[in-house]
């Protein structure tokens, strides 16, 4: 890697780290690292980086002493975070102490991606981000103790929160409904848990509108705008209003399908290893009034990442 470089991206193998390799790409010279070698072209020029080497990781940033750093880097497997404990911690909630640390001590900034899952899920308004957090499993716990280490470790800091994330790479929920309807003829998916479904390619498209804001002064804008902000699409759905809409644009697009019904249900019927907030709704005034940013609704976010799966 050379030591001329902007923004340092981590986790660029990831549905959204993918996305940020093309939209950071104008604003400097950027160094992205995968967890291991990949053949496809996107990702080829990557190094390669284990991010559970806490001293690797140490050394790379006073290496090269970016201005930024992104992490896009998570343990997202909800349910399996529930017994795979050690490793959720590891990556969500050690790892990014480490990042503040090391990027605290070079001059740089951070930015950081939580979630909707540091909430309870309780009420039914939109969460605010200076709300109390009470995260219900493993996974919302860890991200919670991520969030506060790189409050603690770097002053100049920016937390995006998101949620029900998606994209056109990785496993997602949409590529798990074209799958199952693509031969069941029914599916059951919940109707009470309700939130914003939020593209990869919206959260890196603002990260990007954002960093631009700084106009390559990212010291001084970090000191301006350091802390916590909600990042999702716009609008508010179930998971089951989310399923239907990816069917009807899927036929849209000419998609043989054999799904003929998509039944509700409620949280109680579906149990899961981890307990899930039944309000996910993230407040976007913030975003707005600090950024100047109003992502797409949800809807037509969707519509552009069907149209690139199929």
């Amino acid at each position: 890697m050379s030591s001329d470089c902007t923004i340092l991206l981590l986790g660029a193998g990831g549905q959204v780290g993918r996305e940020l390799l093309h939209s950071l790409a104008s604003l400097g010279p950027m160094q992205a690292t995968v967890r291991t070698t990949s053949k496809m072209p996107a990702l080829a020029m990557c190094s390669t980086l284990d991010l559970a080497d806490f001293v690797a990781v140490r050394e790379l940033i006073a290496r090269l002493q970016p201005q930024v750093v992104v992490n896009a880097a998570a343990y997202t497997a909800v349910d399996k975070a529930e017994t795979d404990i050690g490793a959720a911690e590891q990556l969500n909630a050690r790892l990014p102490g480490v990042l503040a640390e090391a990027c605290q001590q070079v001059g740089a900034s951070l930015v950081h991606y939580s979630t909707d899952y540091v909430f309870d899920g309780s009420g039914d308004r939109p969460w605010r981000e200076n709300d109390a957090i009470r995260p219900l499993s493993v996974y919302g716990r860890t991200k919670a103790e991520g969030e506060a280490a790189v409050r603690a470790g770097c002053k100049r800091h920016l937390i995006l929160r998101t949620q029900w994330v998606y994209g056109a790479h990785g496993k997602n929920f949409v590529k798990t409904m074209l799958h199952h309807g693509a031969s069941k003829p029914e599916l059951r998916v919940v109707s009470d848990q309700i939130g914003a479904p939020t593209s990869a390619r919206v959260i890196a498209d603002c990260t990007a509108q954002m960093l631009a804001q700084a106009r390559d002064d990212y010291g001084a804008w970090f000191e301006r705008n350091a802390g916590t902000v909600n990042l999702t699409c716009s609008g508010e759905t179930s998971w089951h209003g989310f399923a239907e809409a990816i069917f009807a644009m899927a036929r849209a697009l000419d998609v043989s399908l054999a799904v003929e019904r998509v039944t509700a249900i409620k949280t109680a019927e579906y149990p899961t290893p981890a307990v899930r907030p039944l309000n996910s709704r993230l407040d976007l005034g913030l975003l707005a009034e600090r950024f100047g940013l109003r992502p797409p609704g949800w809807r037509e976010a969707l519509e552009q990442t069907i149209g690139d799966i199929v």
